[in-house]
């Protein structure tokens, strides 16, 4: 696949930073890092950055910490005389029901102490919360990492990528065990494989590197480094945090080491679309035009199998008018992912702008079959209501 100038440039355009955000890949290439010798254990002790970092310790760290003050919140508003979901149901309508408690959502990553006494954060915050709460009641609350569109903003000259953390809690009453999902970033996960318990290491390793991120992007070097190592010893298959070590190489000139980090980071997760990206845009600084081609050939390649990528272009498509394209695109991506209603609703108005009222009203249904909640199927009832009107009329 030959990449053009213009591809080049806009992949030169940014530094992709995984924030929060798995099978050895191949690399393309010899890389200059692996020439000079340099190791992976060498990025986290004795490299430049180390060196460095001798005088940043991080202490120990409990995120499910309770305090006196959330213990006082769940005798207060939760019942433990009745069954699990019963405590389950009041946990959740405490925290979110209600006007007791009103969280704010921003970027901030903190502990379950933190976010109960802020009431702001991500979602790695309140899940730590979520999960420290839910375990003081005697539920079995677990991590979740969740395979879903990825959520980009940005931060000055760098991207950030979200990978999204939410909390599988498993309820017994009498014989019957119950698995219920609590999310707090809106977030609607379509079907089972969308979503992978992790460890409570994991989401250590989520925290450190996020924290890292943070202190990264407000150019605080030594403490982003030692919390990207703190990341990595709590799970050194984090492919997220060895693309976020590799970043903080870069941005301080230490090419070579990040070279080493983005392949460290493909080893444990050969389609990190993040670590690819900057390695191609690595190269493309180094002049190493054709490995760069060789990466922004595989980048595209996998997200065009991606049927959430091809959803997003379903939708540029759309708002230019280009029907026909997204209805290629949404094809696809039901044929992937057939439980997703809004790929089905989308797909159903770009039949309907294409004028095919028949295929419209039939996908319109589909969106409808698939809809979780009661108020979406609602929805889309009424969505294919004004669709048959249209069709009569």
């Amino acid at each position: 696949m030959k990449i053009s100038n213009k591809v080049r440039k806009l992949a030169l355009a940014a530094i992709v930073c995984a924030m929060v955000c798995s099978c050895a890949g191949t690399s393309t290439g010899q890389s200059d890092a692996a020439v000079s010798g340099i190791r992976v254990e060498m990025l986290l002790d004795g490299s430049p950055l180390a060196n460095q970092s001798t005088d940043q310790y991080i202490a120990p760290l409990d995120m499910l910490e309770m305090s006196p003050e959330m213990i006082e919140f769940l005798d207060e508003h939760v019942n433990r005389k009745t069954n699990q979901d019963e405590q389950l149901a009041e946990l959740i309508y405490a925290i979110v029901g209600s006007d007791r408690f009103l969280l704010a959502y921003d970027d901030s990553t903190s502990t379950a102490k933190g976010a109960f006494n802020n009431k702001r954060g991500n979602c790695l915050s309140f899940t730590n919360m979520f999960i420290a709460m839910a375990r003081y009641l005697g539920l079995k609350a677990k991590y979740q990492e969740v395979a879903i569109p990825p959520d980009w903003s940005m931060a000055g000259q760098s991207y950030l990528f979200s990978q999204h953390v939410n909390v599988l809690v498993e309820t017994r009453h009498s014989s019957l065990t119950t698995s219920r999902i609590v999310d707090f970033n809106a977030v609607q996960v379509s079907d089972l494989d969308a979503t992978r318990v992790i460890s409570d290491k994991r989401a250590r390793a989520h925290y450190f590197s996020n924290i890292g991120v943070e202190y990264m992007l407000a150019g605080e070097t030594s403490r982003a480094f030692a919390n990207f190592r703190a990341s990595l010893r709590e799970d050194d298959s984090f492919s997220s945090a060895w693309a976020n070590l590799g970043n903080l190489y870069r941005r301080e000139g230490y090419l070579e080491y990040a070279d080493v980090a983005y392949n460290e980071a493909l080893r444990h997760d050969k389609e990190n679309l993040i670590a690819m990206s900057n390695l191609a845009n690595l190269y493309l600084e180094q002049e190493k035009t054709v490995l760069a081609d060789q990466y922004l050939a595989k980048v595209q390649s996998h997200r065009m199998k991606n049927p959430y990528y091809r959803y997003q272009l379903a939708n540029t498509a759309f708002v230019d008018g280009d029907y026909q394209t997204a209805i290629d695109h949404l094809l696809y991506a039901t044929r992937i992912k057939k439980n997703d209603e809004k790929f089905c609703e989308l797909l159903s108005l770009s039949y309907l702008m294409s004028g095919n009222k028949k295929e419209a009203a039939r996908w319109m249904r589909k969106a409808e079959e698939r809809a979780i909640e009661h108020e979406d199927r609602q929805k889309y009832h009424h969505k294919l209501d004004l669709i048959m009107e249209k069709a009569d009329s």
